[in-house]
């Protein structure tokens, strides 16, 4: 666990709260599931390579996060991304092309959400629970 997690929530309950909102972005259609499929596979995945990447090979101190941290994130979801069009059914869900941009801003988004946290004020939002639905709706632009 980390430090602050002991005296919070910790981060899994905020990725299920965050997997909450994409369940119910995706009730909408077809087009908002794939979006929420793809932002949670791509955030629960990333995060978990920017965890990693930041605590085996971090030295560039960006807040609390790394930026090798990022990279790992930004590199596991660009590679991540090259696999979607072939999931069987998957561009018939996603209603369209799923180009090099999205190959490239849906990790980009990510891994910029994850290295600088939203903060109102003094308190900073969990990454894992804004994450996912942002970029699910990132993702339908």
């Amino acid at each position: 666990m980390r430090t602050q997690e002991e005296t919070q929530l910790t981060g899994a309950t905020y990725i299920i709260a965050g997997s909450f909102i994409c369940s119910w972005i995706s009730l909408s259609s077809d087009a908002f599931a794939a979006s929420a499929f793809i932002s949670l596979t791509l955030f629960i995945l990333g995060d978990a390579a920017a965890a990693l990447c930041g605590k085996g090979f971090g030295r560039v101190k960006v807040g609390d996060k790394t930026l090798e941290g990022a990279i790992g994130c930004f590199l596991l979801c660009f590679l991540l991304t090259l696999l979607f069009p072939y999931l069987p059914n998957f561009l018939s869900k996603w209603g369209g092309e799923f180009t090099w941009m999205h190959m490239v801003l849906f990790p980009l988004g990510i891994s910029l959400l994850e290295l600088f946290p939203i903060k109102l004020g003094r308190l900073t939002l969990n990454d894992n629970l804004y994450v996912p639905a942002a970029i699910s709706l990132l993702v339908l632009i």
